[in-house]
């Protein structure tokens, strides 16, 4: 990865934010902080809401380079970096197939578990499926989830036939792919990577029942714990675990993985972000500043990812 010294050498930036998503608020938060960033660092950054044009937009931007700040579908599946990779135009973070692996969570899984990663046991709910065979395989609770949202979008847990076909019908308005998780009891973690560096992990503690959107971005009762508690040994292995998980699914420049250790002190992968949040309550800035990097300066380091 290429240092950038100046501002000027990185161009004209285009901020690619909002989007069309269910994320579109989130991202709109998100990216006015990096393009406020980039300004403050001089960088010539445009701050730019996705919609239906955004490609004759861009066409007709002189951009030299996109930062993108767009969450969820049409931002983090790989649409806007085929778009970007057709019109020529280097972009942050990962590339049209690392982020659609990343994306898809059934797929996300399969490499993983390819890879001999653990990664919860999941069965994909379909018309007519036995829904009480779904529990008693999956150990009687599970968590429910659109195949392809992020932000805990569409999730709820079960562990009861009438919960689970609710958290069905409510999780479809998503994504008509739908999937039943193997509930994990224990502590979540979240690892963050930037270029090829491993950020500290953090430890995520919320009153509710898993770390839900309320939590994510609303609540001032979620907890961050970085340094995380885990011994030196225990969080290496964290964080060489998410560093793997990440470059199996092929994500690369910036993201984020999530993971639960449960009662036996084994670690299972949930899931990858490959365009983060960035907002005050947002993760990766948080473990940048635990490892001495600044908001502004982080911005930077991912605009750099955009080669």
């Amino acid at each position: 990865m290429s240092h950038v010294q100046q501002a000027q050498d990185f161009g004209r930036v285009a901020v690619l934010m909002g989007g069309l998503s269910a994320e579109r608020d989130i991202s709109l938060v998100s990216g006015t902080a990096v393009y406020e960033a980039l300004c403050r660092r001089e960088v010539d950054a445009h701050s730019v809401d996705v919609d239906a044009s955004i490609v004759s937009t861009l066409e007709n931007g002189n951009f030299d380079r996109a930062f993108i700040v767009l969450h969820g579908r049409g931002g983090e599946d790989g649409t806007i970096q085929g778009a970007l990779e057709t019109l020529g135009l280097p972009y942050t973070g990962s590339n049209v197939l690392g982020s659609a692996v990343a994306m898809h969570k059934l797929v996300c899984k399969r490499v993983w578990q390819g890879a001999g990663l653990a990664t919860p046991a999941c069965v994909v709910l379909e018309p007519g499926i036995d829904l009480q065979a779904v529990l008693d395989e999956l150990n009687g609770r599970v968590m429910v989830k659109p195949v392809s949202e992020g932000s805990s979008i569409g999730m709820a847990s079960a562990s009861s036939v009438e919960e689970l076909h609710q958290a069905w019908k409510d999780a479809a308005k998503y994504d008509e792919t739908v999937f039943a998780e193997q509930w994990i009891s224990g502590t979540e973690y979240t690892v963050a990577v930037l270029q090829s560096d491993v950020l500290p992990a953090i430890r995520l503690q919320t009153p509710n029942e898993f770390y839900d959107f309320e939590a994510k971005y609303q609540s001032d009762a979620t907890e961050y714990r970085c340094p995380c508690g885990l011994d030196a040994d225990a969080e290496t292995a964290l964080a060489t675990l998410s560093l793997k998980a990440y470059q199996e699914v092929g994500a690369s420049g910036w993201g984020r993985v999530d993971l639960m250790v449960d009662g036996d002190n084994k670690a299972w992968l949930i899931e990858i972000n490959t365009v983060p949040g960035m907002t005050d309550h947002s993760l990766v800035p948080m473990a940048a500043r635990a490892a001495g990097i600044e908001f502004d300066e982080l911005v930077w380091r991912i605009l750099e990812t955009a080669q």
